[in-house]
Parts: structure tokens; sequence; C-alpha cells
């Protein structure tokens, strides 16, 4: 059936309309449907129809965070016809020759956003904001044609030569159309299930598919394994929000497209919130914002003097069923949008990490837009066809001829990650006591509370300025954030001291994460000094009181005290590198704190730390726990 199809290509004016094909599928989806604007995620209309939402950038500021406000409306898309056609028959029906856009250009030249790149790493990175941004840069040019016929063309010509696309789309709506093919999963909520899909670490190939040598290299880079270790964690955040059970690594795998390979890992947990909820929890992918994302947030605004409009927004599809409504949201990337005067954008970013280097960063917008550019006709095309595959640590698909080297490597990625976000969690006993979590501005809370409550804990997450701790709070818990522990002009930081000074008073236990182990160092007379180099996203092997353990860290700033000594104030002791003095943890009579992260997927020792912690602060608690340790307990759950 091509009635729906041949209609939208036959109309001076088209109804507004979606097609949309989803990766692997044999056929696309044609809607047709009538437009709502709406202010919140909530009021998405989910009233028994079909709806597709064009989300932009700026909702995230329904979690509170910065965004510069361009206007860009929540628009959906409410259903009221649909058809599904076989995709060879609806390549054969889309334009054949898609409109050229005029007047190439760029918004923020090629040595203006390698300054950019290295501004963020200095000042951004530097300063202990957070472990990695995206900034983006826009490509622009002008059509005098219709944008819906417009979008059509340039469908067909990315539906022909893009691959690995989870979708590709064409969107009409008055005054705005866009077409993409986005490599990216946001979120989606199926049944129940909900998986996101955090995609990071790239590979440019202009000329054609690579050689499985030079993927190898490509795997073997730090700087790329550290970027995408980096936005599993903040993902896993968003699941410990979004699911009671956490969520679950798959992975890793390759995501191969025309121009373009990338490593990505599947994250999947079980959910019964709302999925406009699900959506607004994980408002947006940390692969085109940073981490952490409230922060990243903040540094966008500073970094970007623009709007983002709907990049790195997702194109929300909500599909009522038997069980009330599915999400599928994919992240809007590797997209060009065309406004009710025919200019063209198409916006593309780099994740910037404290290894970047300024071209590769700029080289990487470029290569990220080529496929979207050439589609637009702005660039020649490749002589080589892209084929597409899959091929990680646990599917092969059409990379079954891949070198055997580079399933290896992938393999080997998890060798050194917490198995605790790879295997079912079995709960611990009930301790009988109640912790709460003071977030400090880093969503890594989420992810402690939720190993709190796994090793049986009743724990609740409280912002830094609303966190009144109270007489039946058996544990205190002073989480991470981003920024420099002594900026005393930071009314977080001064109200963290507050919390911390009130809670050591009363004798009660508590335990400090990161920004807030460094701001109970500063408490027990310690010097805080900026690292030689940042240690964003780095595993290390650390001691900690006598005992080994494999740690992830995030910090710029660090405790320093020879290692075994008493602290001036407080009298804790100091756990610390031997060779330079940079403190690791402090522990005392209820009082104890990391500066690494336990609850990161880079921690594989984490939840043991956290458990022996947990003994010393609240007594022990008796546990089966096997030979091995947690660690072991936790991957047999």
């Amino acid at each position: 059936m091509t009635r729906l199809l041949a209609s939208l290509l036959a109309a001076t004016d088209p109804a507004p309309f979606a097609v949309v094909r989803r990766e692997h599928e044999p056929t696309l989806d044609v809607l047709v449907g009538d437009v709502v604007d709406v202010d919140r995620l909530a009021d998405i209309p989910l009233d028994g129809a079909e709806v597709l939402a064009l989300v932009p950038f700026r909702q995230v500021r329904e979690r509170g965070f910065v965004a510069h406000d361009d206007g860009a409306p929540l628009r959906c898309l409410v259903v009221r016809e649909r058809e599904t056609i076989g995709l060879d028959v609806a390549i054969g029906m889309l334009p054949e020759h898609p409109i050229a856009v005029d007047d190439l250009a760029v918004d923020v030249s090629d040595a203006e956003y390698a300054d950019r790149v290295r501004r963020v790493i200095d000042d951004e990175i530097g300063r202990g904001e957070g472990a990695n941004f995206v900034i983006r840069r826009e490509f622009t040019g002008r059509i005098e044609a219709s944008a819906a016929h417009a979008v059509l063309g340039w469908l067909r010509a990315l539906l022909e030569h893009e691959a690995g696309a989870y979708w590709t789309f064409a969107m009409h709506t008055p005054g705005l159309s866009t077409v993409g093919a986005t490599p990216e999963r946001h979120v989606s909520s199926i049944d129940g299930v909900v998986s996101m899909n955090p995609i990071s670490g790239t590979f440019r190939h202009l000329a054609g598919p690579p050689a499985d040598d030079d993927l190898v290299a490509f795997l073997g880079d730090v700087k790329e394994r550290e970027e995408l270790v980096m936005v599993v964690d903040e993902e896993l955040k968003m699941m410990s929000a979004v699911c009671p059970d956490g969520g679950r690594i798959r992975g890793p795998f390759l995501k191969r497209m025309s121009r373009l390979t990338h490593t990505e890992y599947l994250l999947e947990g079980r959910s019964d919130l709302d999925p406009r909820e699900v959506l607004r929890l994980t408002m947006f992918a940390p692969t085109v914002t940073g981490s952490p994302m409230g922060n990243a947030c903040t540094v966008i605004a500073r970094h970007e003097s623009t709007a983002r409009g709907y990049y790195a927004g997702v194109l929300a599809r909500f599909t009522p069923g038997a069980g009330g409504y599915d999400l599928d949201a994919p992240i809007l990337i590797r997209t060009a949008y065309v406004d009710g005067e025919g200019g063209v954008r198409v916006p593309v970013g780099a994740t910037l990490v404290r290894h970047s280097d300024p071209d590769g960063e700029v080289a990487e917008t470029h290569a990220k837009a080529a496929g979207v550019l050439t589609a637009l006709g702005t660039i020649p095309r490749a002589d080589a066809t892209p084929t597409s595959s899959t091929v990680g640590a646990s599917a092969v698909g059409d990379g079954a001829r891949d070198d055997d080297r580079i399933a290896t490597l992938l393999d080997s990625r998890n060798d050194h990650l917490a198995r605790f976000w790879s295997a079912p969690q079995a709960a611990h006993p009930s301790r009988g006591t109640k912790a709460l979590v003071i977030d400090a501005g880093d969503d890594f809370t989420t992810m402690l509370a939720h190993q709190l409550r796994h090793l049986g804990l009743e724990a609740r997450v409280v912002p830094w300025n609303e966190a009144v701790p109270e007489a039946s709070d058996d544990l205190v818990v002073f989480g991470p954030g981003p920024g420099d522990p002594r900026n005393s002009a930071d009314p977080r930081l001064r109200r963290l001291r507050e919390l911390m000074v009130e809670r050591l008073e009363s004798g009660a236990p508590m335990l400090a994460v990161c920004l807030s182990h460094q701001v109970l160092a500063t408490l027990a007379g310690l010097p805080i000094a900026p690292l030689p180099a940042p240690r964003q996203g780095v595993q290390l092997d650390v001691d900690l009181f006598g005992e080994p353990a494999a740690v992830g860290f995030y910090n710029t700033f660090a405790a320093m005290a020879e290692n075994g000594s008493i602290t001036p104030a407080l009298e804790l002791e100091v756990a610390s590198d031997a060779a330079t003095g940079v403190v690791h943890a402090l522990r005392g009579p209820r009082v104890a704190s990391v500066q690494g992260h336990l609850e990161s997927v880079l921690s594989p020792d984490g939840l043991e730390v956290l458990a022996r912690l947990l003994d010393v602060l609240l007594g022990p608690v008796a546990v089966d726990v096997p030979a091995g340790g947690l660690r072991e307990a936790s991957s047999r759950a």
C-alpha cells in the first residue's frame, strides 16, 4: 500500500508527515497527522493515538539545567493515518535527484573551533568542572524549493547510501522540516524494558570501509576507550534513577556507518514509569552533552553563543499498546533542519576529554557532518558502497568476516570493568538502617544510592540545597560533584561544609566521596592542590589502608598528605600514594571518605570497598559471601 506516500509526493503543500525507517527493518512507516505544540514533556498528548514528538534541547530546563532559549517548540505530530511500505518500493517512489543546498558555510571556523576545544580542556576539564563536554558547530546553507519535497529527496539519498543508522527519517511540519540518519538510540521503553545505547569513540574513514589493521589501532586508542566508558557511567546514572534494579551493560560493539565507525554499549533495566517521565529523567544523552550532566549544560551555554535548536534533543515516538504506551527515542544528531525561509542547518559536535587534540576534534566534526552533507549534495559521494554490521562481545552480525583481533579487543575492554553493572544483582539482607545521600551536583549519587540499597540500606537522595539530615538517618553520604573545592564563594561548597561540620559534631556515621572527600580533607587541615593532569575517567590500582583496590577516578584536585599519617584536625588516618602524597581515602571513628568513585563502572573493587566501609561505619552484618569476595558474589548473583 503506497497511497499516503504517493499523496505526499504529489501535493504542492502536503499535510504534516513523518517517514521513519528503523535499523535492520525491511520496511518504513509513513505517518500523517496534526501538529500540536506543548510546553512540557508531561503535556505530550497520549490519548490513544500514536505521537511523534520533536523535542528541542532547551527542554532540558525541565530538569533544572541551563540552556539558551530559542523558543524551539516541543512539536508533536498526532498521527491520524499511517501505512507501512517495503524499503525498495519506497526508495523507488522518493525523488531520485535531491535538491542541492546552496551557499554552504560554517558558523564557527576550524581555527575558532580548535581554540574552543583548547579553552574547554584548560578552563573546564582543567578546573574540575567535568570529565567530558560536547561543543557543537553548524554547517549552514539555503534552498529555494519546497522543504517538504527537499527532505523526501534527501531521505532517499540517506536510505540508499548511509549505513548503520538506528533511525533514518524525514519529518515535515509548518515552518520546520528535518531529515537525518541518526546512529544512536537515546532511550526506549518497550513493555517495561528501558534501554539506552551510549555510542562514543569515533574512527574516521572518509574514503570507504576501513581496513582491519586500522580498526585494531582505533580500538587500542586510550582516548577513544575512556571516552566510551565515561558516557556509560553517565547513562548508568540515568538508568539508576529510572530503573529500581539499576541498569545492566552489554557490549561493547562496533557501530559501522558509511564514513565513521563508533564503539557502543547497550544498557537495559526495568521500569514502570510513564514513558514521558522516563524521557524527562534521561534528558539528554551525555554523548551529545557531557558529564556530569548538569554542569555540562552550563559549560555548553558558556562556550556555545547560540541556542542548539533540536541538536542533541530527541525524536520521540510514542506507540499505544495493550499495556499503555511504548517509547522509542533516537538522538537528534546527523540531522539537517530546514526553516520556513529555506535556511538549512546541519549541527555537529565532538566529545572533548583531557586527551583531545584540537585539530583531531575539528576533523571529527567534518566527518560527522559528511554523511548528511553528502545527501544534501554539498560534498561528493565516496565511490565505495557502505555495508552495515555490528560486531561485539556478545553479538556478531555481518561482522563474522572481521579479523578475530577486533572481537578479542572488544571483549577485553570488559576485563577491568565492574561486573556489578553487567550481572544480575541479588540484593543483600536489609541492615535495617537508613542513609541520606546528598547530591552535590553529580548524578553519580543515583548509582551510589543504588549500590547502598543493594547492600541492604534504605537510601534516599536529596539535593545539597535541600538536605537536612534527620536523627533517623543512620548514615549520611556526602556525594561527588564538579568544581574547585578551594572556591569559598561557591554556595554549594559552603553548604556542604556546614552540613559536614554538623554531622561531625553529632558523632553519627558519615561517608564522603570525591568532591566531598576533598571538603572533609580541608576540615581535617590538609592542603588541596590541582593534579599535574586531570584524572577524569581513569582507573587506578590503589592501596586503601592495606587493602589493594582497582577504583575509577574523576578528579582534577586532590588532598595531599603522607601515607599512614594522621590529619592535623579531626585525627583521621590517611591512605595516600606513597610516592606523590595524593590522598586516596581518610578514616576515623564513624567517619570515612574516598577520592575515587566506588559506584563507577571503572571500579571493579568498588562494591567490596563500599561494603567494607559500611561495616566500619555501621557495624558488620552477616552476609554469605563466597570465596573471592563481593566482586565474585555480584557476578554470580
